[in-house]
């Protein structure tokens, strides 16, 4: 719930999300049906929309309870769903008239499987990673009476995406129902057989190299290209982040979106450098202007995040007279420099003053430094709203 108000706070126009059953983020702390309903109805006070996903490839099992739960989110009046098998699509179809976008999984790359999505009752296809902007283009031209949506931001797979077998080999966790474990990230040595014990490096040489550990999705520098496709939906992949990396993509991408629609459109290398600031694998821009080569990939044992930023904190609250009360993310010390970020403008630079601690029982104690999980009054020059944030450079 918090993830979902924060990307609306920073401009997103709508959020998909799963419910406990039926997908593919089975390491997600997913909505329960109260949250689902309290989520429906903050978005539509926003007048935002909410898309449910129920993108599994089920076995018979797991339909039993299928129909009664798209009938239940047709009552709580969810925006549509997103599916991507055809008996989960024919069980929506025949129970509902909920809005139908089949979901990046069922890997739509040419325009015939579109237009085939389209004739039997899809209102949206989400397209698959895997394709170029030439590719869109000719889909946008041949099928023009279908919603469109791409992603734009997030991890890339190595392997077509959610068909990956190597978690579910190694692991026993399936990538096919969201819980991958992505071992395709880890670090590799070689073992030659008569030398159990002895590891050897995995390098890159003029050969070839490993070609597991892909780079993030980012397409800040071409975002004007791809709605000069006249697509209808941009695609932040970020349910299994945090807060920071959600709002401040979303914030980045509706600034570039913004820009494009003032009809005076001009790149800002801003964008790029705020959305380093939060944790990433460095970038690739994917498929879209053809089959990736080695630059999309990281070939050295460098495959954990990085970031230059990190959130130290959240505004919950305005309580006047400048003070806020903020819930502590990571322990912030009085005098430190800081910056608060804003759903719009660029970030306002603080020094944090001394604090007054909530204690249990509702008692107050002043004090110069604040740790995780903790709330603070603090005083802060300047208007700020509950859900902006504070963070600190990781340099200093």
């Amino acid at each position: 719930m918090e993830k979902l108000k924060m990307a609306f706070h920073y401009g997103a126009d709508a959020v998909f999300l799963g419910g406990k059953m039926f997908n593919l983020r089975a390491g997600s702390h997913n909505f329960n049906d109260e949250e689902l309903e309290e989520a429906v109805a903050y978005a539509n006070s926003l007048g935002k929309k909410v898309y449910v996903t129920l993108n599994i490839i089920p076995h018979n099992n797991e339909l039993e309870y299928l129909p009664e739960y798209v009938i239940y989110l047709e009552k709580i009046g969810v925006s549509g769903v997103i599916v991507a098998d055809l008996g989960v699509f024919q069980v929506v179809k025949e129970n509902t008239n909920l809005s139908i976008s089949v979901s990046t999984q069922a890997s739509n790359t040419n325009w015939r499987s579109v237009k085939m999505w389209k004739d039997l009752g899809a209102r949206r296809v989400v397209l698959a990673r895997e394709i170029s902007l030439d590719n869109i283009a000719e889909i946008r031209a041949k099928v023009p009476d279908i919603e469109l949506e791409v992603f734009i931001h997030g991890a890339m797979c190595m392997s077509v995406s959610g068909r990956c077998l190597l978690s579910n080999y190694m692991t026993g966790r399936d990538a096919n129902r969201g819980d991958c474990a992505q071992s395709c990230r880890w670090k590799y040595s070689v073992v030659e057989e008569t030398r159990p014990g002895e590891y050897m490096p995995v390098f890159e040489d003029e050969r070839g190299t490993y070609i597991f550990n892909s780079k993030d999705l980012c397409t800040i520098e071409i975002i004007d290209k791809i709605l000069d496709l006249g697509v209808d939906s941009l695609k932040i992949e970020g349910r299994m982040k945090g807060i920071y990396y959600v709002s401040n993509a979303v914030k980045m991408y509706r600034e570039a979106i913004d820009e494009y629609y003032s009809g005076d459109y001009k790149y800002n290398p801003k964008w790029l450098e705020e959305i380093k600031s939060t944790s990433n694998r460095s970038f690739t821009k994917g498929f879209y202007y053809g089959q990736p080569g080695p630059e999309a990939n990281n070939y050295n044992d460098r495959n954990s995040y990085s970031q230059t930023h990190q959130l130290v904190a959240k505004i919950e609250e305005k309580l006047g007279n400048n003070e806020y009360l903020v819930a502590i993310r990571n322990r912030v010390e009085s005098g430190e420099t800081l910056e608060v970020i804003t759903p719009k403008g660029d970030p306002r630079e603080i020094v944090l003053p001394k604090m007054t601690m909530i204690l249990k029982g509702n008692k107050e104690e002043e004090s110069t430094f604040a740790n995780p999980n903790s709330f603070a009054k603090i005083t802060l020059e300047g208007d700020f709203e509950p859900m902006d944030m504070i963070r600190r450079r990781l340099d200093k």
